[in-house]
């Protein structure tokens, strides 16, 4: 869930103004839910001592609670640095930490034990907002610097120490480079010290963030922590076309998630024989066209034949693989792919139950008013028409025949 101060205002996003990636570290990236919150410690028990404090763009780091501090997820703390201190917000306490810190290989009894000073004062939140608020404009500097200097490198981002005493720029790069001469300017032109940190390309799209093809945020910036090697032999077992730009994420890289699903198709291609071996017939030799990995079936064309397919089952690709072998050619395709013809009409089925789809359509309006009104009109003019008594005239008539008939009598 995104923090308060995610609201936008004239169209332009308050508080961190990160776009969803949040600055104030409150919208769920890379976050862990804590499942053993709710149990309680054994008698005697002391709880772990370890609190997981997570930095800018989920960088996460692991404290010692020495001083046995009050702490809930949530807490912004200021913790130990190699020189001055650091700011971040709890993201994990408990047992679970502990879990933590075993999957990622990290020691409980390290040689340099970092640890959690206090809960921020405001004086240290301030201090720490204006810093995050000079990181951008010194990105754009820093990245003029860069191209002034001709360096076939590119800085992704910036994050300053919570004292705001050293900010660490984050590159990509090729090649080595080197940047002693870009360091220099960097400390002339910020007063700062600087620190360089070269990452790969996933790690750069990992704390950039972004939306991915599917339409959903980037796996690698909201739960994926490690990158696995992709190759475009994934690609080639689930039968994608090689094309780079549909299988690169934003990061440049083959995507994460062509890893995925490659153990299902990697189980379902065990019962396939090898496109690469013919089938021989006494109609001729047959070479395999298509595969259809999770229905189990193989399209066969003959040589010279390439416009006609024939369908048939792994099962029976492998049957006549093993009378080839024995030197014994089966008679042709077609009475194995004879068996496979199927009923082309389909039948659709409701499943969503007996409803109709447009339940849920609003109904059209019946204009009962102007039905209503019709059906006077129609009352009326048949009233009219109606003879009254032994006179066969209309009433209209009689009408224009009183004044006559007043006349008369006056005389």
């Amino acid at each position: 869930m995104a923090c308060t101060s995610c609201s936008t205002k004239d169209g332009q996003p308050k508080g961190c103004k990160n776009n969803g990636t949040c600055g104030t570290d409150s919208c769920n990236k890379l976050t862990v839910f804590d499942w053993l919150a709710n149990m309680s410690l054994p008698n005697g028990e002391k709880p772990f001592n370890w609190v997981e404090v997570r930095f800018k763009n989920g960088r996460k780091e692991y404290y010692q609670n020495s001083e046995n501090l009050t702490l809930s997820i949530g807490d912004v703390v200021a913790t130990q640095a190699a020189s001055g201190h650091d700011i971040g917000m709890v993201t994990l306490t408990g047992e679970l930490v502990r879990v933590q810190m075993k999957r990622k290989n990290i020691s409980e009894t390290p040689e340099e034990i970092f640890k959690i000073y206090r809960k921020a004062s405001q004086k240290d939140i301030d201090i720490w907002s204006e810093a995050r608020d000079k990181e951008e404009p010194m990105k754009v500097k820093a990245r003029q610097f860069a191209i002034d200097l001709k360096l076939e490198m590119k800085i992704s981002d910036i994050e300053f120490q919570g004292d705001a005493s050293k900010a660490t720029f984050y590159y990509t790069a090729e090649e080595r480079v080197d940047f002693r001469e870009l360091i220099k300017v960097f400390a002339r032109e910020f007063r700062t010290r600087i620190e360089m940190k070269q990452v790969g390309f996933r790690q750069e799209a990992s704390r950039l963030g972004g939306i991915g093809s599917c339409g959903r945020e980037l796996c690698c910036s909201t739960w994926l922590t490690d990158f696995r090697s992709v190759s475009t032999s994934a690609a080639r077992y689930q039968q994608l076309s090689l094309n780079p730009q549909k299988l690169a994420g934003q990061c440049g890289k083959l995507k994460c998630c062509l890893n995925y699903e490659l153990d299902s198709y990697l189980d379902a291609l065990k019962g396939f024989p090898k496109t690469e071996i013919k089938l021989k017939t006494e109609k001729g030799t047959a070479v395999c066209q298509k595969t259809d990995i999770f229905k189990g079936h193989m399209w066969y064309a003959y040589e010279g034949e390439w416009m006609n397919w024939h369908k048939i089952t792994t099962v029976q690709a492998n049957e006549i693989i093993a009378l080839n072998r024995k030197n014994q050619p089966v008679v042709s395709l077609e009475e194995y792919a004879s068996e496979l013809i199927e009923d082309t009409k389909s039948e659709f089925e409701n499943v969503v139950g007996q409803d109709s789809l447009t339940r849920f359509d609003s109904p059209k309006p019946t204009n009962k008013r102007k039905n209503n009104k019709r059906k006077k009109n129609r009352e009326s003019v048949t009233q009219e028409n109606k003879p009254q008594g032994n006179n066969n005239k209309p009433k209209n008539h009689n009408k224009k025949s009183k004044p006559q008939d007043n006349k008369n009598v006056s005389k």
